[in-house]
């Protein structure tokens, strides 16, 4: 399941192998920035559908009551451009009067147990996606118990801190709500770290800057595990990351189903040929963490910097006035981007002028570059550019048949999967034409003119025709079956794609909502929510804060510093309660609730 941050995007995360697509809808998008037009997700609908991929719809955001009235209206016409489902957090939108548009539980409903997943099935959701927090083996726990509810994981990209729709740290500092789209990124910040006597046992870090999600090697777990969809991070990010990201996974999944062909197969349809070979490395990351995918695991948090390093590329040899070497196996290029962790603990980073061998020439030398310092790539010159040519094809792969009718010639098409079978989605077509007996063999003629797929999204497998028919078919006909069966599988694929969004179930249980501590938490902003929840007043943190935490992480500083007992650290140095300080002064306490292995954090007046 791709990103994409526009129609471009879209379309290229359908060419490179995606099942389903994700996109911002003009408004109440959890990415604010990441809007687009309802023409635009049509076009996309229209063209993700030949393949039948999916297009699901960001709708996630918390809704304020002078906004109900057009999310409804937003949501009408998001069934209407034919998207398959909406990804909803705020509750008061089940109250509306709604289209039968499948609902999809974002992870901004805090989705992290059995309980919480079976409650959204019974609310009519017809799909969990995930906390990006939760291990292999939690993931199977709530598949074993909610067996009938469709499981999204993430895989790849960005990680929140906190557990998702549960930080409040952007809208407390910056009045910028993360539920509304408006994250200011308060957990990529520097911090110095104090204990309860003030003293500073870190300075100026990035504390609670997590690397990036990379599960491309442990998807057959995750399925396994009972996961059906997986979900790349990053509608913020352009198109050759897309490509890139969507393409690498794709591989993997098909690699992993080519091998379990009895058990598995793709959500969606369409052979993809790529013409580079996919690197996660090259693409803009932080470094990589599986996260807490096989429990918890040290460095999972990047503090040095919270920008992307890129790929390792080798050691600092030899400096010169204006040049040095790098000690490794990469080549390089004019205007390759590298950096570097300087003296400082501070990412520093250059431009590569020219390049001759492994001698690099910088367009202003860097002057804390020192020998033995570990280098990196963030920005590959000849990969970039071949992502920014066509670089993947994607096509069905049909097997046809033609045959006499009664009264003329028929054509038919089936759609062959990966392993060369048929799947039974046939098409026949047919021509009423005289039956005349031919003077010269037909059958190679027929081949080569219903083989021409070329401008289509079909390619054929093969051509299957009657050993000793002997009739006369002029090219012109076999042109006009060909044509006809290509709109007539189009039209199927319509049909197909309307009739796979099956909406919301019909009523909705009537149960109470996994409790939380603190009623901000619930994130009920409007009227239909308090409806909703049974509350006499929205209780959310943008409307009237609370005294909770802001952040609730299974992050934990105790444990990334080498201080949590539990798991065979060193006994703190240090008296409670640790405080984050950001560089503007203002306090932030840091909880830690060895209970339930997690870390809160608390604003201070």
């Amino acid at each position: 399941m791709a990103p994409a941050k526009n129609l471009e995007c879209g379309m290229a995360a359908v060419d490179h192998g995606a099942d389903a697509v994700y996109i911002g809808a003009p408004r109440f998008g959890a990415r604010a920035s990441a809007g687009n037009s309802l023409d635009d997700i049509r076009r996309l609908c229209e063209y993700a559908h030949q393949f039948a991929v999916k297009v699901f719809v960001t709708v996630n955001t918390i809704i304020y009551d002078d906004e109900l009235q057009a999310t409804g209206q937003l949501i009408h016409q998001l069934d209407e451009a034919g998207v398959d489902a909406i990804l909803v957090q705020d509750m008061g939108i089940l109250q509306l009067d709604l289209p039968p548009i499948a609902l999809h539980a974002s992870t901004q409903t805090d989705n992290r147990t059995a309980d919480k997943v079976r409650w959204l099935r019974d609310q009519g959701f017809r799909r969990a996606v995930l906390a990006r927090e939760l291990s292999v083996d939690e993931i199977a726990h709530i598949h074993a118990e909610v067996p009938d509810m469709p499981l999204e994981v993430f895989v790849h990209g960005a990680l929140c801190v906190s557990y998702s729709g549960l930080c409040y740290a952007s809208q407390h500092c910056f009045g910028r709500s993360a539920n509304r789209g408006a994250c200011a990124q308060f957990c990529r910040m520097k911090f110095d770290l104090l204990d309860a006597d003030g003293r500073e046992l870190e300075h100026q870090r990035y504390l609670l800057s997590l690397k990036d999600l990379n599960q491309s090697a442990h998807l057959g777990e995750l399925i396994e595990a009972g996961a059906t969809s997986f979900k790349i991070e990053g509608r913020l990010k352009d198109v050759s990351y897309v490509k890139n990201v969507v393409a690498a996974y794709s591989q993997q999944l098909d690699a992993f189903i080519a091998a379990h062909a009895d058990r598995y197969c793709r959500a969606s349809r369409g052979r993809v040929s790529y013409t580079f070979t996919p690197r996660l490395d090259k693409t803009f990351n932080r470094g990589f963490t599986t996260y807490f995918l096989h429990g918890r695991q040290p460095d999972i948090f990047s503090p040095d910097t919270p920008k992307a390093m890129g790929e390792y590329v080798g050691k600092v040899k030899e400096l010169r006035r204006d040049s040095f070497n790098v000690a490794g196996t990469a080549s390089f290029a004019n205007g390759d981007g590298l950096c570097f962790i300087n003296d400082e603990r501070q990412l520093e980073g250059f431009r590569v002028n020219r390049a001759v061998g492994n001698r690099l020439f910088p367009q202003q030398m860097p002057a804390r570059l020192r020998p033995g310092m570990a280098l990196y790539r963030n920005n590959d010159q000849e990969f970039e550019r071949l992502l920014s040519r066509p670089c993947a094809e994607r096509k069905i792969a049909l097997r046809l048949s033609f045959q006499p009718t009664a009264d003329g010639f028929g054509l038919t098409g089936e759609v062959v999967g990966a392993e060369g079978n048929g799947l039974g989605e046939g098409v026949t077509v047919s021509l009423p034409f005289e039956h005349q007996p031919a003077q010269k063999p037909q059958r190679d003629n027929i081949v080569r003119q219903l083989s021409k797929l070329g401008g289509t999204i079909y390619e054929c497998s093969g051509v299957d025709v009657a050993d000793g028919f002997c009739y006369f078919v002029p090219s012109s006909l076999l042109a006009e079956l060909r044509r006809m069966l290509v709109a007539a599988l189009a039209e199927r694929t319509v049909q197909s794609a309307v009739a796979s969004s099956a909406g919301r179930a019909a009523t909705r249980a009537v149960s109470a909502a996994p409790a939380y501590d603190h009623d901000y938490l619930y994130n009920i902003a409007n009227r239909l929510a308090c409806d909703f929840y049974g509350s006499d007043r929205p209780t959310a943190f943008e409307l009237r804060g609370g005294k909770g935490p802001l952040m609730q992480c299974r992050h934990c500083l105790r444990y990334a510093l080498g201080y949590c007992v539990k798991h065979g650290g060193r006994k703190p140095e240090w008296r409670d309660p640790l405080r984050l300080r950001l560089g503007d002064g203002r306090l932030f306490r840091l909880e830690f609730d060895c209970k339930n292995c997690q870390m809160n954090v608390y604003g201070e007046d």
